[in-house]
């Protein structure tokens, strides 16, 4: 069943799992993906006696925005707005929060402007400190974000919009090299690009990432924060695909002088981007020793 709740600038959707008077987990998807991606997680974390949120980012499946005016932004800025909204809003206290590839970055953004908001933080496939356009990256690491220099161009535009689910699809398979995602989950998965903001969100968060688009201002104050790199003050555990095709496992090394309370990372051979369905009980098993 869907649910809704209603932040000053979005009807944000989600699936909840599990006794409500249990501990909560949040568990945000990345792109290009949805809360599916959690199918073979929550089973788990709910028979450990958790309640377990999958929201739908800005631009994915149901969740819309309330007025047509505001801008669509793919700020991870933003992004991490309407989660802090979200969370505000449903008046649980502070929740342990999972995040893989865009909730990962959303995860750490909240971790190190809100941490009132957390007990935990667990992140898949993304490292700390990796939002910031004047960050050096390795050769290689260039060459894996080829999408997100061509989203730069209107030609990436053009492309995402006619063929989304046949780029997508080919991305998945240069970014998880040992393992073929069947049919009937990526359609059910591609079902969300179809939200009408998906296209802008997705073109203005790459943009948005390189300098290449405008910032938001009201979201300026945290921005400023978060391109210093503040260190976290949640205990933290980092999930990282040995094959992944998209964000190699070095821009996620390294970064232990980052996190103020215990941090752990964990590669995980000949997987790739998408842990959370490549190899689920390392997933299940990493979220549930850092909740316990």
């Amino acid at each position: 069943m869907i649910e809704y709740i209603k932040t000053p600038r979005l009807k944000i959707a989600y699936h909840a799992y599990g006794d409500s008077s249990n501990p909560t987990i949040i568990l945000l998807h990345g792109w290009p993906d949805a809360p599916l991606t959690w199918s073979q997680i929550i089973p788990s974390l709910v028979n450990a006696n958790y309640h377990c949120i999958t929201p739908y980012l800005r631009g994915c499946g149901l969740t819309e925005f309330l007025d047509h005016q505001t801008p669509r932004s793919g700020q991870l800025t933003a992004l991490a707005q309407d989660i802090i909204e979200f969370l505000e809003l449903l008046n649980i206290g502070k929740i342990h929060l999972v995040g893989h590839d865009w909730g990962a970055r959303i995860g750490y953004n909240i971790a190190a402007v809100r941490p009132d908001l957390l007990h935990t933080l667990t992140t898949l496939s993304v490292g700390y400190g990796t939002n910031n356009p004047k960050q050096n990256i390795s050769f290689s690491q260039i060459q894996q974000y080829w999408y997100q220099w061509f989203f730069c161009t209107e030609k990436g535009r053009e492309t995402l919009t006619a063929e989304r689910r046949g780029l997508i699809k080919y991305m998945w398979h240069l970014w998880c090299p040992n393992w073929k995602v069947g049919d009937d989950e990526f359609e059910e998965t591609a079902k969300n690009f179809d939200n009408p903001d998906w296209v802008d969100i997705t073109i203005d968060s790459y943009r948005n990432r390189w300098g290449f688009s405008p910032n938001i201002p009201e979201y300026e104050e945290m921005h400023q924060k978060l391109m210093t790199s503040p260190k976290i003050d949640v205990p933290t555990t980092v999930l990282h695909g040995g094959a992944d095709g998209a964000t190699l496992p070095e821009t996620s090394a390294n970064k232990e002088e980052f996190f103020l309370q215990d941090y752990q990372r964990l590669v995980i051979p000949e997987v790739g981007h998408f842990i959370q369905r490549e190899a689920p009980q390392s997933v299940i098993d990493a979220v549930l020793n850092r909740v316990s």
